[in-house]
């Protein structure tokens, strides 16, 4: 029996490339009525796309939208020298909740590099771009072609899967061999006098209708032009492997005046914030559960075991870390993973 979703995907009755004119009229009057009005595209400020770009990658447009992240962090970093100046703890602070925290530094190292190597002028090519920490293809076409208006094509996961459906693409996306694929096609539809556009409606695109489960074939826009008749199998990629399950074992150590005992990160993950200090399973087995709480974080689902320890009873550290007692006001201002945030937050109003 038939897949129903692929009984109701539209058959093309046009090739991209062999209509591509007709192809970028339809996506770009498709977008000129309907694209979304995100802050990012109300600029053409290569420093703000950049922070943008940087913001949205491994993170969600929802991430990034809520509580208005992109415009607060500008609030704080305004420009290139404001972010190339900052304290690594100010900096740390205004990314929490967005995770991969090495990218914020690689965006202060992209700053630094604009205004000691570049006299502080924003490289406008992609190849320019690529030179600065942390900026990839992807990254520097999104720029180039945003605040630059520079023909540079651009794919990032939305458009590899809307051009895997569209050329009906059936080998796995990873290869080498795809992505040369898929780049190419990328830039052989790319209208050339209108990058800005073009790529921000092809991205919006993957996002609203080409979307991973259920896409909505029989509305999208470029539908005529799509050759998949099985959009729900594509695009193919390699078997994710399974999340890999961690128990963390925590203290809360309050002293009576309030300040609490918090540690401070060495790993290159979440290196210099702050968080509940760890300590081993047996250190703490005969120690009351305050509770549990869950989080994920790459390829890792962890369980916190939060458990209530006295100063005068805080067991030895196996591992030597920078654990220091820290006023609530102290508290507010240090940057801490999200999860140890809301835990400590609701430990403190217990």
């Amino acid at each position: 029996m038939s897949d129903p979703q692929s009984v109701s995907k539209p058959i093309a009755s046009r090739h991209a490339l062999r209509n591509v004119r007709a192809f970028r009229r339809t996506l770009l009057n498709w977008f000129a009525r309907y694209g979304a009005d995100y802050p990012w595209r109300k600029t053409r400020d290569p420093y703000a796309i950049l922070v943008s770009e940087i913001m949205l990658q491994q993170t969600t447009i929802g991430s990034v939208i809520q509580n208005r992240r992109f415009e607060r962090f500008l609030d704080t970093f305004p420009d290139l020298h404001s972010l190339a100046d900052a304290p690594e703890r100010d900096l740390l602070r205004a990314w929490e909740g967005l995770g991969y925290y090495n990218r914020i530094r690689n965006l202060q190292g992209a700053a630094q590099s604009i205004l000691t190597e570049h006299e502080g002028v924003f490289p406008a090519t992609p190849d320019g771009l690529e030179s600065l920490p942390g900026v990839g293809r992807y990254t520097a076409g999104a720029v180039a072609s945003f605040a630059f208006n520079y023909p540079a094509p651009i794919v990032d996961a939305n458009v590899s899967r809307l051009l895997s459906r569209l050329f009906d693409w059936r080998e796995q996306i990873q290869t080498s061999g795809s992505q040369t694929r898929l780049w190419s096609w990328a830039g052989q539809l790319l209208d050339c006098d209108q990058p800005r556009p073009f790529n921000s409606a092809l991205m919006e695109l993957g996002q609203t209708f080409c979307t991973p489960r259920s896409p909505a074939c029989p509305r999208c826009p470029v539908r005529d032009f799509c050759l998949t008749r099985e959009p729900e199998k594509l695009p193919r990629k390699r078997t994710r492997r399974a999340p890999v399950r961690v128990d963390e074992h925590v203290l809360f150590v309050q002293k009576r005046n309030g300040p609490v005992l918090l540690a401070q990160e060495e790993g290159t993950r979440r290196k210099g914030l702050w968080r509940l200090p760890e300590r081993s399973h047996h250190q703490l087995s005969d120690f009351p559960l305050l509770g549990t709480r869950n989080y994920g974080i790459t390829h890792h689902k962890v369980t916190m075991h939060i458990y209530r320890c006295s100063p005068s009873q805080l067991p030895p550290q196996e591992k030597k870390t920078t654990e220091k007692f820290h006023s609530s006001r102290e508290i507010i201002d240090l940057p801490m993973p999200s999860p140890f945030r809301k835990a400590l937050h609701s430990l403190l109003q217990a």
